[in-house]
């Protein structure tokens, strides 16, 4: 399926009353509705902020083990600072329901069943304002800078405000197609732990053919935003089951109406033919995802908003629960945290 590229600019240069930009907004409601994905083009981004973002992350992930451990937090569930490989786990690999959904498609578009950790590793650079006062203490602690990377802070601070400044107006502009209010999703994202989260997958270890780099999941942030990678291999699913990415916070605030998008990260056939060219060019065999995951506040509490709470079967299946109380237990299911609380 072919999804439509959606233009910003007419948002950013008219404003949200012209009959233009209502349009487009509904069709990007729509859009995220029916496959749980958009693809964007942001006027304000340019590119090549990415790929001084993905020359340092290669540079970074290239380092030996026991350099990067220094930037591991395992203590507040990794929630900044490095991931080693095999510590993320898919939930759907340990829940029935989830393994029988993927028994059920399409072989053509069934995903590979995640039932190892996956072989990523990760990074989490916490992005935006923190709040002054909060009940998820663990979950907005301040980024880890690691050593001998001086350019670090400006390098992350600048891709990641473009991710997030993006990802803020998507916010909006959904929320105007959904008819409700223009900064109904913002105002509930102001002060929470979004996350520049690039990962790593070293291609020369782990570059044989259906290798799992993220079992199929979805994200338990609000909305999920990717930039472009140097190898592909990430693969998206609608709502439909047919291969084609809202988060859990959004289907939540939506009643369901947009559900979290499923989606894999594996070594495939044009893996294979990337890892290839980057060999015979001497480059990087790191893959970097450039991924951000944008957040509701903490100690903010979701339900389904406004027309999208009213029926009484949506609010007994989404009750009211602070965003951080569904990370955290999020966070349990694919073995980030330990059982602890901090609430």
């Amino acid at each position: 399926m072919e999804l439509p590229v959606f233009d910003m600019a007419p948002f950013l240069t008219a404003g949200a009353s012209s009959d233009e930009v209502q349009t487009l907004c509904r069709q990007m409601a729509e859009c995220m509705h029916e496959s749980g994905v958009l693809i964007v083009k942001d006027p304000r981004v340019s590119m090549q902020d990415n790929e001084t973002f993905l020359s340092m992350l290669e540079r970074y992930f290239e380092q030996p083990a026991e350099i990067k451990k220094q930037d591991e937090r395992p203590e507040i569930y990794y929630q900044v600072g490095a991931t080693p490989e095999f510590i993320e786990n898919a939930r759907c690999g340990k829940e029935p329901e989830c393994l029988n959904r993927i028994d059920e498609m399409p072989e053509e578009d069934r995903p590979h069943k995640p039932l190892c950790p996956d072989a990523k590793e990760r990074f989490f650079w916490r992005m935006g304002e923190r709040p002054e006062k909060t009940e998820f203490a663990s979950l907005n602690a301040e980024p880890v800078v690691p050593a001998n990377f001086p350019e670090w802070s400006t390098v992350m601070n600048q891709w990641g405000s473009k991710l997030l400044t993006a990802v803020s107006t998507v916010a909006e502009m959904l929320a105007l197609g959904l008819e409700l209010d223009q900064h109904a999703f913002t105002q509930l994202m102001h002060c929470a732990p979004h996350l520049l989260a690039p990962t790593g997958t070293n291609l020369a270890k782990h570059g044989a053919k259906d290798t799992i780099y993220a079992g199929f999941h979805y994200d338990l942030s609000f909305l999920t935003i990717h930039g472009k990678s140097r190898f592909p291999g990430l693969y998206i699913w609608l709502r439909t089951g047919r291969k084609m990415l809202g988060g859990k916070q959004l289907e939540i605030l939506t009643g369901g109406h947009v559900e979290a998008g499923y989606h894999e990260v594996v070594c495939a056939p044009e893996t294979l033919t990337a890892i290839e060219k980057a060999r015979e060019s001497g480059r990087s065999l790191y893959r970097i995802s450039s991924t951000l995951f944008s957040h509701i506040a903490s100690d903010n509490v979701m339900q389904p908003l406004g027309k999208y709470g009213e029926s009484e079967a949506v609010r007994a299946k989404y009750p009211p629960i602070k965003a951080g109380h569904q990370v955290q237990a999020e966070l349990n299911a694919i073995k980030l945290a330990a059982v602890k609380q901090d609430a």
